[in-house]
């Protein structure tokens, strides 16, 4: 009985030490098991913090890249590359430009269709913890492009009144970023896109004081056919309508699309500070944007300069009012009710003189004061070769302008006044019955202000077919007009209400100049718009990531 009990004894405990050791086991691979999921815990934390500064390199360099094409239009003189800390994660970002600037057809967005200049940038980050734990390398690409404006038949900034009296056809893609108005008295013909970043509505805008026309309106489908916007119960598909997206789709195929189809603003040309309309204010010490910046031909208050090959000023007033380039002149202009003091420009004896503007660009400026003065271009049939005038006064043109061996063209002004080659100063302040055009056609991009609808009470702008301002009679007569038309500032010289009593409108045979298509056919100067778009985003692992940064440094 006695070994027995021993016997039990050692078996028990053996038993005993057998569960401890087993207990012991677990406990020791609970502890290990729990120490590496808070390491694991710690790195994928310490990875995570990576990840987020490594993308904060990334959205640093692809700001800097946005904004240096927001201001300029141009790819950054030096490529951003910088270290910064974020909490205890160290960051280091370079930006490289693989590839040359290319010409390409954009085929999505707002922007679908339009000729751009495009650059691809690609951004390489690297974060990593101070004692190197955790790290991350994420690379990005950015595609940038620019956008020539005198791609657009109209463009305007705000809101966009289409309204004529005689039949009118319009050539060309037509946008606003606001809200648009479409309506006639006759007929109206849209050939292209047509697109708002507000609304598109039938009929008048608000205070504008004018009765709703019973023309049609019609605007080209996908497959190049007028679709009318009428329906068959005699409304009017527009944005009013409660499905108004689908039905539009429907109806012209994608060709008319407003917010409601995710249409957004597209963005003004490219300036560095301020307003668009400080490209054509006066340089002064501050503004950078203006385009007496860019000239190679300036008149200032009467006297002109010109830029020689050494990029010196000459003043050569001598020489252009003895050869009769420019000249002094007096008229009125019945819708300003005013008398204006015009530098008539002889674009024909410009041609012939030893002053055309090395780089095409001229630069016009006369400060009144309180009397209205303004640039008149004369004889402009042929231009010598392409040619932008930028001018902070208003600016008329007289007669056929670059019709003959047709050269790219712009005006960018205050308001831009037509007058027909019937014009006579010594009749402008008669009766309109005593001022008759005649077919005039004139082939230039111009970028102009307005007076908007209400402002300053209830009248009407004059709409899209008025902006060209006209002071004749021209009941039956062609005005034929090939070009781009963008309206961006409100007029601050030429501010007289839009009115039929001074003139009497034309046939409108207005046009896109699709040779704007062609980068190479564009005036001097054309005002760009910028658009910054992300494309791809990946990390990188092991050998891809550290030779990532290592060509990223190269390609600098």
């Amino acid at each position: 009985m006695t070994k027995t009990f021993k016997s039990e004894g050692g078996f028990t405990t053996l038993i005993f030490l057998s569960l401890l050791l087993m207990l012991t086991l677990l406990g020791i691979n609970a502890i290990m098991t729990s120490t590496t999921d808070v390491d694991i815990a710690g790195y994928e934390l310490n990875s995570s913090y990576a990840l987020y500064a490594a993308e904060a390199g990334l959205e640093q360099g692809a700001a800097l890249v946005q904004d240096q094409y927001n201001k300029f239009g141009v790819p950054p003189s030096v490529l951003p590359n910088d270290t910064f800390l974020v909490g205890n994660y160290g960051v280091r970002y370079v930006v490289t430009k693989p590839g040359v600037t290319r010409s390409t057809v954009l085929t999505t967005g707002a922007y679908r269709g339009l000729f751009s200049l495009s650059d691809e940038y690609v951004i390489t980050a690297v974060a990593s913890s101070a004692n190197q734990k955790a790290k991350t390398t994420l690379q990005m690409t950015v595609d940038a492009s620019v956008v020539p404006v005198y791609q657009f038949a109209v463009f305007y900034e705000n809101n966009l009144e289409i309204a004529p009296g005689p039949a009118m056809v319009l050539g060309g893609r037509v946008h606003s970023n606001n809200d648009m108005y479409l309506e006639s008295d006759n007929s109206l013909r849209i050939d292209s896109w047509t697109t708002a970043a507000g609304n598109i509505f039938h009929g008048r805008a608000p205070n504008s004081g004018m009765a709703v026309g019973t023309g049609d309106v019609q605007i080209k489908d996908a497959n190049g056919v007028y679709k009318s916007m009428k329906n068959t119960d005699g409304t009017w598909l527009d944005a009013t309508k409660a499905d108004w997206v689908n039905n539009s789709i429907s109806r012209w195929g994608g060709m008319v699309e407003d917010k409601s189809h995710g249409m957004t603003q597209l963005k003004l040309p490219v300036v560095a500070s301020g307003q668009p309309v400080d490209m054509i204010n006066p340089a002064g010490t501050t503004n950078i944007d203006s385009y007496e910046r860019k000239a190679g031909l300036k008149i200032m208050n009467g006297q002109v300069y010109w830029k020689k090959p050494d990029s010196t000023w000459q003043n050569v007033t001598t020489d252009f009012t003895t050869a009769g380039i420019i000249t002094s002149k007096t008229f009125t202009d019945q819708r300003e009710n005013k008398t204006v003091y015009s530098t008539d420009v002889d674009i024909s004896k410009l041609n012939t003189s030893a002053y055309w503007p090395t780089n095409g660009i001229v630069y016009s400026s006369n400060d009144g004061g309180s009397n209205l003065t303004a640039t008149r271009l004369i004889n402009g049939s042929t231009l010598k070769d392409k040619l932008t005038l930028a001018c902070n006064n208003p600016v008329y043109t007289q007669g056929n302008f670059n019709t003959t061996a047709k050269k790219s063209a712009s005006i960018m002004t205050d308001a831009l006044t037509v007058l027909s080659g019937n014009w006579l100063d010594s009749k402008s302040a008669l009766a309109k019955s005593s001022r008759v055009a005649t077919a005039t056609t004139v082939n230039f991009a111009y970028m102009t202000g307005n007076k908007a609808s209400g402002s300053g009470g209830t009248s009407y702008s004059g709409g899209f077919e008025n902006l060209p301002r006209f002071l004749e009679t021209w009941s039956g007569t062609n005005f034929t007009w090939t070009g781009s038309a963008v309206c961006l500032w409100a007029s601050r010289q030429a501010t007289g209400t839009w009115g039929g009593g001074y003139y009497d409108p034309p046939n409108r045979n207005w046009t896109f100049d699709t040779a704007f298509l062609n980068p190479a056919n564009l005036p001097p100067g054309t005002p760009l718009i910028s658009i910054v778009q992300k494309t791809s985003w990946l990390e990188l692992k092991g050998q891809d990531a550290e030779q990532a940064m290592a060509d990223a440094l190269a390609g600098q």
